[in-house]
């Protein structure tokens, strides 16, 4: 638009400047090593939080709440990206936030408190809140439909790389550094790959175009919510929030079998290991379905199968192969959900409002929905580790149920490959 900017120091000027080549590819290899870097602080997190409660003398409850902190607080920050994206270029909300994300993490280690290492916590999770309403949105941009299902769910498993890695590395890299040392490792990483996106992603600004076209946020959430596939598909998120993957699952099942079980680090260290390892190719799998057999079974599917799981788990008692079954079903399952949620949202949402339905979907899926995090945390403090811990499986089980029942009706919005292409309309700004 006429006087604005598209980045710092540029003018304006849509009948000279010529239009930036787009890579769209590059742009998911960079946002999916950004996302592998965000998921490894998060798989490492619950290994520092072990080690936070013995050295500054706090329960298990004190560090839910931390964890449901930085989740919440992130996850409300995601509402605002439905009114930046359309004057901010998704590449510098990327860099900016994850700078924030990296120094923060890498802040974390310097704490001399529990105060002072919450506060760096949450910060930093508060600084990856672009990673997932932002990146998706220059992906569904950039990707067709008929490739969009995969794109997304690759940007997921790509980030669920960093998981695996500290799957296999984090109890050595643990044990090496200590979790000080460790806050630095993956910290700084994250701003570095955030000043990578700043350099070398590009965008051209047809949602943007879209977005200003169609009306103002208020204007783009009553679409949104006279929607019935996205309202379903934003109250599967709120419910689904109860048992998804990382953050959750991952979190709890730690804390269940090292607590609860006393099972040695040996094996809780490979047990925890192995669910992590299948967050990788379980999106990618469940993401090259979706775009051939449609998002509902795919999603509908997920969450059954994570509910199995989170059962099987917690009935095996001690069983370790009853552990094991339950551990593998749950990766099976219950880290393919979200993907495909937002790839049908990315479906069912026009261009002119799809920022702003992405910016309420994570701040409903990771912030209100992570109050989940907290009301677990709760129980555990009112009825102890012992019997707070199965109650809060069985509690991910009936979300995932819950969730299955809310998805159970809708439709699928995927336009197959032969299907007409969306209309885009012409791109105002370069960014």
């Amino acid at each position: 638009m006429p006087g604005e900017t598209d980045e710092p120091g540029e003018p304006h000027d849509p009948a000279a400047a010529p239009q930036p080549a787009i890579h769209p590819n590059r742009t998911l290899w960079l946002l999916s090593i950004a996302h592998a870097v965000n998921h490894a602080q998060a798989v490492i997190l619950p290994l520092i939080f072990l080690a936070i409660i013995d050295e500054f003398h706090v329960g298990v409850e004190a560090v839910t709440f931390v964890a449901a902190a930085g989740a919440i607080g992130s996850g409300l920050v995601q509402a605002s990206f439905a009114w930046l994206t359309r004057h901010v270029g998704r590449r510098w909300l990327m860099g900016f936030g994850g700078l924030l994300f990296g120094i923060g993490f890498a802040a974390q280690g310097l704490a001399q408190s529990f105060g002072a290492f919450a506060a760096t916590s949450i910060g930093s999770r508060i600084g990856g809140a672009p990673q997932h309403p932002v990146g998706n949105g220059l992906l569904a941009e950039q990707f067709p439909p008929e490739r969009r299902g995969f794109a997304i769910s690759a940007h997921i498993s790509g980030g669920n790389v960093g998981t695996v890695v500290v799957a296999l590395f984090g109890p050595l890299l643990m044990a090496a550094y200590g979790w000080r040392g460790v806050s630095l490792i993956f910290g700084l990483p994250a701003a570095l790959i955030a000043l990578a996106i700043v350099r070398w992603v590009r965008e051209r600004g047809t949602d943007r175009a879209a977005a200003r076209a169609e009306g103002t946020v208020r204007q783009a959430l009553r679409v949104i919510l006279a929607d019935r596939v996205i309202r379903r598909v934003y109250l599967a998120s709120v419910l689904g929030g109860g048992g998804r993957g990382l953050g959750v699952a991952n979190l709890f099942a730690l804390l269940y079998l090292t607590k609860v079980l006393g099972l040695p680090s040996s094996t809780t260290d490979l047990m925890y290991g192995g669910l992590i390892v299948l967050s990788v190719p379980m999106p990618l799998v469940a993401g090259w379905l979706s775009d051939r057999l449609g998002r509902r079974p795919v999603i509908v599917g997920a969450y059954l199968g994570g509910a199995l799981g989170f059962a099987i788990f917690i009935l095996a008692g001690s069983s370790l192969l009853g552990l094991w079954v339950g551990l593998v079903v749950m990766g099976l399952f219950s880290f393919a959900e979200s993907p495909q949620l937002q790839a049908l949202l990315a479906d069912a949402a026009p261009a002119g409002i799809r920022d702003t339905a992405f910016a309420i979907y994570f701040t409903l899926a990771f912030g209100i929905g992570s109050l989940w995090t907290a009301l677990y945390g709760m129980v555990i403090s009112v009825v102890g580790e012992t019997a707070g811990l199965p109650i809060v499986f069985w509690a991910m089980a009936a979300s995932f149920v819950a969730a299955a029942v809310v998805m159970w009706p809708v439709r699928d919005v995927v336009r197959g490959p032969g299907a007409a292409p969306t209309p885009t309309p012409e791109p105002v700004e370069v960014v």
